[in-house]
C-alpha cells in the first residue's frame, strides 16, 4: 500500500499535541489490522513522541512506523513478545521509573486482546505506574459491528480467541462451546482453518459468520450454518489465505409451537398488518418487539410454505 501520510501526521500532531500525555506513562496503542489508513490521529503523535517504543517485533513495527514518516534510532526500540514478557516488563517499568514515555504495538490490532501485552500492562500497574489505552482496530469488535445478532441474542458475546491446536482438546472446547447458548468470537490462523471449520461441524445449523482479512483488499464476511463452513471454504482457493476471525452466534432459544405468543401473533396477523400485529402483541404480552417480529416472519413463511 504506497501512500503519502505526511499529511496525517502533520494533522495527528495538530490535533493531539495540546492534550496531556504524561511522562513515566505505559501508552497501549493499537495499529491497523491491514488498512494502513485505520491508524488514529493520536496514536501517530503518541508514537512520534514515546521515548521508548515496545512491540512484539521490532522490525515488523519499524516497517509500520516508516509507512507512516516516523523513523526510531536503534535505541528507541525494545522487542515486549509473548517469550519475554515477564521479564521485559521489568525493563519497561526501569524506563517508565526514569520518567520516560513508552509505548506499546503488538503485531497488528489492539494489544493484550490475543496479542501480548496483558502481563506487561498488568505489571506496569502493580508497580504503582500509569497506563493509557489508544483505542483503535481490532479484529473482535470490527466482526461483532458487521456480523449483526438476532433479536433473542440479548447476553452480550465471550471472546474465545484462539481454540487449542491439538484435536482433542480443540474438540472438548468446541462441545463446551456447543453447550453454551450465548455469541463466542473466535480467531484462527489460515493454516488451521480447514481444521477449525471441520470441527465445527457438530454445531450444526447453528449460525457462524466469518470474518476474512478485514479491513484488507480482499475482505470477505458471511454468514452460515456452521455445518457449512467446510463446503464454503473448499469453494474458493483464496478463502484458506488471510487471518479469521469467527462468531458462533448465539444459540436460539426452542419455541413451543402452542405458546401464547404464537397463538396471539397468528390471530392479529390475520386481520392487521404485520408492523401492526406485532405492535398489539408487544402491547399485550410485554414481550420485546424486536423478538416477537422476528417470531412473526417465522410464522409467516412457515404458513407459506
Amino acid at each position: 500500500m504506497n501512500v503519502n501520510f505526511d499529511s496525517a501526521l502533520t494533522a495527528a500532531h495538530a490535533a493531539a499535541a495540546s492534550q496531556n500525555h504524561p511522562t513515566g506513562t505505559l501508552y497501549v496503542v493499537a495499529t491497523p489490522i491491514g488498512n494502513l489508513a485505520d491508524i488514529s490521529l493520536r496514536a501517530l503523535h503518541v508514537l512520534s513522541l514515546c521515548d521508548t517504543l515496545a512491540c512484539e517485533d521490532t522490525r515488523h513495527s519499524q516497517t509500520l512506523l516508516r509507512a507512516y514518516g516516523i523513523d526510531k534510532s536503534s535505541s528507541h526500540w525494545l522487542a515486549v513478545h509473548q517469550h519475554n514478557e515477564a521479564e521485559a516488563a521489568e525493563e519497561v517499568i526501569r524506563r517508565l521509573q526514569a520518567g520516560q514515555r513508552v509505548a506499546y504495538v503488538s503485531d497488528a490490532g489492539t494489544p493484550a486482546v490475543s496479542d501480548p501485552g496483558a502481563r506487561l500492562a498488568w505489571q506496569v500497574q502493580s508497580a504503582g505506574l500509569r497506563v493509557m489505552p489508544l483505542p483503535g482496530a481490532s479484529s473482535v469488535t470490527a466482526l461483532l459491528s458487521a456480523c449483526g445478532t438476532p433479536a433473542h441474542d440479548s447476553s452480550g458475546f465471550v471472546f474465545l480467541g484462539f481454540l487449542p491446536s491439538k484435536a482433542t482438546e480443540r474438540s472438548h472446547a468446541i462441545e463446551l462451546l456447543g453447550q453454551e447458548p450465548r455469541t463466542h468470537l473466535l480467531l484462527e490462523a489460515p493454516h488451521r482453518i480447514e481444521a477449525l471449520a471441520a470441527a465445527l461441524v457438530v454445531l450444526g445449523e447453528r449460525s457462524v459468520t466469518v470474518g476474512r482479512e478485514l479491513t484488507k483488499q480482499f475482505e470477505e464476511i458471511a454468514t452460515m450454518p456452521a455445518q457449512n463452513l467446510s463446503t464454503w471454504l473448499a469453494g474458493n482457493a483464496q478463502r484458506t489465505r488471510g487471518e479469521f476471525a469467527l462468531v458462533v452466534h448465539a444459540q436460539a432459544q426452542a419455541r413451543s409451537e402452542g405458546s401464547d405468543n404464537d397463538r396471539l401473533l397468528k390471530i392479529l396477523m390475520q386481520e392487521l398488518p404485520l408492523k401492526t400485529a406485532v405492535k398489539v402483541a408487544a402491547e399485550i404480552s410485554g414481550e420485546a418487539k424486536n423478538a416477537l417480529y422476528d417470531r412473526a416472519l417465522e410464522l409467516k413463511q412457515a404458513a407459506a410454505d
